[in-house]
């Protein structure tokens, strides 16, 4: 992209606060914190290849990074109504970047998973904050849906590229592309609105605090659900095709392409937003999820490995843009948004810990059958409180 066309992005992001551009540098800022859940799979696999971590310690480091992340995105909630949110955004991005560029000088998993578990905290934080400014905007589920689509195009990239590059160059690349990205956002921020609480929406949904309790509890439930189910499976998803039978490079080749073609879903959520309500969406992402999860038991095959990858791709960026703009729902201060946020992370850090204390050496079939029991479970979660906000919002639109 040329300096003038960066220029007028920029210039446009000011202007439009609610825009697409403006939206696609949130997402960015939402996508800093957490850039190493996208390239999960690279990470687990350089760490395995390239430090010669074993499998249970290449897991636990994925999980230290995911449950700092939540303990991070926790504690912003308390804090966010009284944050300035750009001057604290600058601060978490230069800390990210410094504790990045340590980890390049580390080999020892003793050391790395406290390193990444800071990481984690911090980037939670970010998110965090992130979130509350999304829940801010007008369409929260359209930002999150270009959220979705920057972590899947972005993602797709670093799984095609990152495992060739670090028998080269070893498993500091892949710190080095987090920094980057890091970098990339910091130069975002200035170019973003101001985004203060909106006033509390009117609606059914909203004006009882204590009878909307127990359905923004089974929101926030759906999240954690839905994110572990995925990402047991995804951070071991190149060492189960391999287990498979299947070439490493027709793996990771095929897993990033998935993960472009799971861009699709967020397009949609983009186009569409609210047009159709959510529990509709919800309920079509979630059978094709359980679907795509189930049909990787035969793996082995070519064709179902790189159709299954790209079934759960696409619904992974169709469901969760509409499961955290229900959290949103909740409130107008972004604060409901953040402790979605935090149940994304520990959905997200619950997954490859369980996968590693389930796996039984290249077996992943039991792996595969619980990511199926949480997405039954997280349908039963979701269903209830995105139909009540649907009808609740349904007659102001």
């Amino acid at each position: 992209m040329s300096t003038v066309a960066l220029a007028q992005a920029a210039s446009h992001a000011r202007r439009e606060p609610d825009g697409l551009v403006a939206a696609l540098f949130l997402s960015f800022l939402a996508t800093a914190g957490i850039f190493y859940v996208n390239i999960m799979p690279a990470l687990v696999s350089g760490l395995i290849s390239g430090l010669g971590f074993s499998q249970r310690e290449a897991g636990f480091v994925g999980s230290a990074n995911l449950y700092g992340a939540a303990a991070g995105a926790l504690t912003i909630v308390l804090l966010i109504a009284r944050v300035a949110w750009r001057k604290a955004s600058v601060a978490l991005l230069a800390g990210l970047m410094a504790i990045d560029a340590l980890s390049m000088a580390v080999q020892a998993p003793w050391v790395m998973i406290p390193l990444r578990a800071l990481h984690g905290f911090i980037g939670g934080m970010l998110v965090g904050v992130a979130f509350a400014v999304i829940a801010r905007t007008k369409s929260p589920d359209r930002v999150f849906g270009v959220l979705l689509f920057v972590q899947f195009g972005l993602g797709g990239l670093g799984v095609m590229t990152l495992p060739r590059l670090v028998p080269l160059y070893g498993t500091g690349v892949l710190f080095l592309a987090l920094i980057a990205f890091s970098a990339v956002t910091l130069a975002m921020l200035p170019f973003l609105g101001p985004y203060p609480p909106r006033p509390a929406a009117a609606t059914r949904a909203t004006e009882n605090g204590s009878a909307s309790r127990p359905r923004f509890v089974l929101a926030l439930l759906a999240i954690f659900l839905f994110q572990a189910s995925n990402m047991g499976l995804f951070a071991y998803i190149i060492e189960l095709g391999s287990a498979a039978g299947l070439p490493r490079e027709f793996i990771s080749t095929s897993v990033g392409i998935a993960t472009w073609v799971g861009v699709a879903g967020c397009l949609l959520v983009i186009a569409l937003a609210t047009r159709f309500g959510r529990s509709l969406p919800l309920a079509i992402g979630l059978v094709a999820t359980l679907a795509g999860i189930w049909v990787l038991h035969y793996s082995g095959d070519r064709l179902v490995f790189v159709l299954a990858n790209c079934m759960t791709g696409i619904t992974w960026s169709l469901v969760m843009p509409y499961l955290l703009g229900l959290a949103s729902a909740f409130d107008s201060t972004g604060r409901a948004a953040a402790l979605g946020g935090f149940a994304s992370k520990m959905g997200l850090a619950s997954g490859p810990l369980l996968g590693a204390l389930f796996l039984r050496g290249d077996d992943y079939g039991l792996l595969i059958n619980l990511s199926c029991a949480g997405i039954v479970a997280c349908a039963a979660a979701a269903l209830w409180p995105a139909r009540s906000i649907d009808q609740a919002t349904r007659p102001s639109s």
